[in-house]
């Protein structure tokens, strides 16, 4: 193993406690009214009583005043839902246990680097390690299809189908019983580039000497070439470089006349030695106060491999130096991972805490991608501290179960608190949040509604929108239905939780899998999906102990 593997797996084992806790506890079995139920997002304790606190994202402050959503304070257990009057009559419930509710409650997500990563790992022959499959993000990896809102908020979407049994197997008992809910949110495409705000961004470079492997620092330098082009002569531009120390290689410089000099610093870019993320953001945080523009789209913008192994190593320890800085100046940290071997977790958390998103590249096709297709246009941050919450109702929902945002949950009655953390979402985005939810027999009218709150950049108010879905949304059937996009979802969703060892309701196993991301690709005429059959197919092989041939493709990171 060469060094940063060494470092990759060291860091790893150091963060497999902040795993543990929401992958495994993603698939704890609870044990409620003499039914075994399936949680997620909940575990169960040692002794086996079940966990039903919601696990809340830890925000900048803790100020009280949250509550839930309307017509969402009914009982639930956080995933899985009670028999009929046992909430209400609390007479099976331990004195010490609060009753169960019907809230699913998360911040939202739009980062893509779980799925890309992976989809590198399995080009280059391997399967990548459980703890790094977020299936939140291999869904919004794909086009959604989902209807726009006019203004600057958000459109709520809420769709679905019944899974039925999967004829690849792995459904499980009752897996015909068990829908699949779709609630999708949706912003505003994003404006021409001419029209939106002016951009000062500070970008952050790792120049370790892990970065001198192909596909690293030259991605970056071809990178950033290709954004100085792009970028209007009112954006401006700073680049700070980092191996065991910090240094500023270009103050906060407008591009109009300097493009050639910002590619000139660009080209002179080489790897040198230790990997100090703590250092290099630390620098880039203070050049962005200094180069801090109003009325500008001030971000921080990473890109390494994220194998951080000299001065504070840990997330919350670094983004702590340079809170105050994110807090008054609204600074926000963008994440661009790169590398065979990638500090994903690591990534991911820097990114959540820095009121931001990350993406990862492959190649100079994603790189192209991300650096002309999407950061340029996505610059422009549409809502802050973003979540969602909702409400199923306990006359028709038996059970539910929420595929992914382990490591996005919020406490139920922190839903308004504003002071909690929530999600950065830009123009054009989507999140989707999947459910698979077992109805009562007989069930008829609401099934869930769902709300997202969010603050509005600029006023810093507070504004909501809700949709509501019915059991007219969930009657129809899944595969080889007529909406495309929620199988390509399914699909999704479904892979990451056959990577990470999952259980899923009527989950079909790889091979069928491959086979309808193959058909949805023919039907939706969309290269993302056929890659993604490309990727089940390769993780197929390597599952079955055959082996892969095919080239490593270049990640996707679609924003929808």
């Amino acid at each position: 193993m060469n060094q940063a593997g060494r470092r990759h797996e060291k860091r790893a084992g150091d963060r497999a406690g902040y795993r543990a806790g929401g992958r495994a506890g993603a698939v704890a079995l609870l044990l409620v009214s003499a039914m075994a139920l399936t949680a997620c997002g909940a575990g169960s304790g040692s002794d086996g009583t079940p966990d039903l606190s919601s696990g809340s994202r830890k925000g900048q402050s803790s100020t009280g005043g949250g509550q839930p959503a309307p017509d969402a304070a009914a009982p639930e257990t956080g995933r899985s839902a009670a028999p009929e009057g046992d909430a209400e009559s609390g007479a099976s419930a331990a004195p010490d246990v609060k009753a169960p509710d019907y809230l699913s409650t998360f911040a939202l997500d739009v980062d893509t680097a779980s799925y890309g990563y992976a989809r590198r790992t399995l080009g280059d022959g391997r399967l990548p390690a459980a703890e790094d499959v977020r299936p939140e993000e291999f869904v919004n990896s794909f086009r959604q299809g989902y209807e726009r809102p006019e203004g600057n908020g958000f459109s709520v979407n809420i769709d679905g189908a019944r899974i039925g049994s999967g004829t690849g197997g792995g459904g499980g008992t009752g897996a015909s019983d068990w829908s699949l809910l779709r609630v999708g949110l949706a912003t505003k495409a994003a404006p021409p580039a001419s029209e939106r705000p002016p951009a000062a961004l500070t970008f952050v470079v790792d120049i370790s000497g892990s970065m001198a492997e192909t596909g690293r620092l030259d991605l970056v330098r071809k990178s950033l070439t290709i954004l100085a082009d792009e970028l209007r002569d009112d954006d401006s531009l700073s680049l700070v470089t980092f191996s065991n120390e910090a240094e500023t290689r270009l103050p906060m410089t407008r591009v109009k006349g300097n493009r050639n000099r910002i590619k000139d610093v660009v080209a002179e870019m080489e790897p040198a030695q230790s990997t100090n993320v703590e250092a290099g953001i630390t620098r880039g945080y203070e050049e962005s106060v200094e180069g801090h523009r109003e009325g500008a789209t001030n971000r921080v913008v990473l890109l390494s491999d994220a194998l951080a192994n000299t001065g504070d190593t840990e997330a919350e320890g670094i983004l702590k130096k340079i809170d105050s800085a994110r807090r008054e100046y609204g600074i926000t940290l963008f994440g661009v991972g790169v590398g065979s071997d990638y500090g994903d977790a690591f990534m991911e958390q820097l990114t959540n805490k820095g009121d931001g998103n990350t993406t990862y590249v492959g190649d100079e096709t994603q790189a192209r991608k991300v650096f002309v297709d999407q950061l340029p246009a996505h610059l422009e941050i549409r809502a802050r501290d973003a979540k969602a919450q909702v409400a199923f109702d306990r006359k028709n929902v038996r059970q539910f179960r929420l595929i992914g945002y382990e490591n996005r949950k919020v406490a139920d009655e922190d839903f308004r608190n504003d002071s909690v953390d929530g999600g950065e979402v830009g123009p054009g985005h989507t999140v989707t949040a999947l459910y698979a939810v077992r109805l009562r027999e007989g069930a008829s009218g609401t099934v869930a509604k769902a709300t997202v709150r969010w603050l509005d950049p600029k006023t810093r108010k507070a504004r909501e929108e809700t949709g509501t879905a019915t059991t007219g949304a969930v009657d129809t059937t899944l595969w080889g239905g007529e909406n495309d996009r929620l199988q390509v979802a399914a699909v999704a969703a479904y892979f990451a939780d056959r990577l990470r060892g999952g259980d899923l309701p009527g989950a079909p196993g790889l091979g069928e899998l491959a086979s309808r991301a193959s058909g949805l690709a023919e039907s939706t005429e969309d290269s993302a999906v056929e890659k993604l059959a490309t990727a089940i197919g390769q993780a197929d092989r390597l599952q079955r102990g055959a082996g892969t041939d095919d080239e490593p493709e270049p990640s996707e990171g679609e924003i929808g």
